[in-house]
């Protein structure tokens, strides 16, 4: 059994993805505060990261934005006010809603990518996954949140007497939308670049490769 190795090319487009994370995070271009919550443009480095390095490059970049986002609870990169409240709940479960979430999403992204793959061409694969990229991570952060917090003062208060369902509708609104059809727009643009210079393995060499591995085992 051999253990899959990124190659160099693939390498260094994670360390740049991760660096995008990372000024992303620590400046104004990352989030745009409307209400309680803010339209994150952080999903495009994690969903174009599961893109090119699967599952694992997916996880990476996740769990860098899911750093980077408990981070803003106690004023790292910027100040999240819903962040900041829940840390003075429960520094753990903050820690957990704000990074678990990310992490999830990027690892579904790797799986949906080559399965989108499997059935069409490169633009609507990245795509596809650009949109699960916003819409799995506004998905699972209101469940954590719920689920953590749902309970609180502070969260009974937002929903404003809603059922869960309308309450989250109506939380993250504009936010998800604009949040879903940003990431769709970029990483299918991004994801096609990509593919053009080679920097996103053709789907009959990854079979290949992947044929050589089982083979192996």
């Amino acid at each position: 059994m051999k253990t899959k190795k990124f190659t160099t090319t693939q390498l260094t487009m994670l360390g740049l993805m991760a660096a995008v994370l990372l000024l992303m995070a620590y400046t104004p271009l990352g989030y745009l505060n409307i209400g309680p919550l803010a339209i994150s443009f952080n999903v495009i480095p994690v969903a174009i990261s599961a893109v090119v390095l699967g599952p694992t490059g997916g996880a990476i970049a996740g769990a860098i934005f899911g750093l980077t986002s408990f981070g803003q609870c106690i004023g790292l990169g910027g100040t999240s006010a819903m962040g900041a409240m829940l840390f003075s709940i429960n520094p753990v479960l903050a820690f957990i809603q704000r990074f678990v979430p990310r992490l999830l999403d990027g690892i579904c992204l790797g799986y949906i990518y080559k399965a989108m793959r499997k059935k069409t061409n490169v633009y609507v694969s990245c795509a596809v996954t650009g949109f699960f990229s916003a819409f799995l991570n506004t998905l699972f952060f209101m469940t954590a949140l719920v689920g953590l917090f749902g309970n609180t003062e502070y969260v009974q208060g937002l929903m404003g007497g809603r059922n869960i369902i309308i309450g989250c509708c109506m939380m993250v609104g504009i936010n998800a939308v604009c949040e879903m059809v940003s990431s769709t727009v970029i990483t299918g643009a991004v994801g096609a670049a990509l593919s053009k210079a080679h920097l996103i393995p053709a789907q009959k060499a990854a079979d290949s490769e992947n044929g050589k591995v089982a083979l192996e085992r």
